[in-house]
């Protein structure tokens, strides 16, 4: 694997532990500040408001697997073809389990660091 692809790799396992434990600056720093998620039922939305959703999600514990089904990397752009098993437990709730495909946009910082810049999340 080449310097590239092992730092996005590196990048989706970081914001899968940091989501783990509840990081969110760890989570933020991940993604470009002009982010945008797309998810259904829901008007595209930035990092300002995925802040704010997991602030108010704090006391719920999100656990999860991601398998990259593919990579390509074209520059300083790269996608990511993505599948998501997630369990969300609220607190004293019953855990649920969601599935999913995601289709993920990332940019090269100048500095060399990957970052997320666009997501479809199909985990429903």
């Amino acid at each position: 694997m080449k310097a590239d692809e092992l730092a996005i790799r590196q990048l989706v396992e970081t914001w899968m532990v940091a989501t783990k434990k509840g990081d969110l600056p760890t989570v933020l720093n991940l993604m470009a500040d002009d982010a945008i998620f797309m998810v259904p039922g829901r008007e595209p939305f930035g990092k300002e408001v995925f802040a704010a959703s997991s602030q108010a999600m704090k006391e719920v514990q999100i656990d999860g697997v991601s398998e990259i089904q593919e990579l390509k990397i074209l520059g300083d752009w790269a996608w990511i073809r993505n599948r998501l098993h997630i369990t969300i437990t609220p607190p004293n709730g019953k855990p649920a389990t969601r599935s999913g495909y995601t289709l993920t946009i990332l940019r090269k910082r100048p500095d060399g660091a990957w970052v997320l810049a666009r997501d479809a999340n199909m985990v429903i």
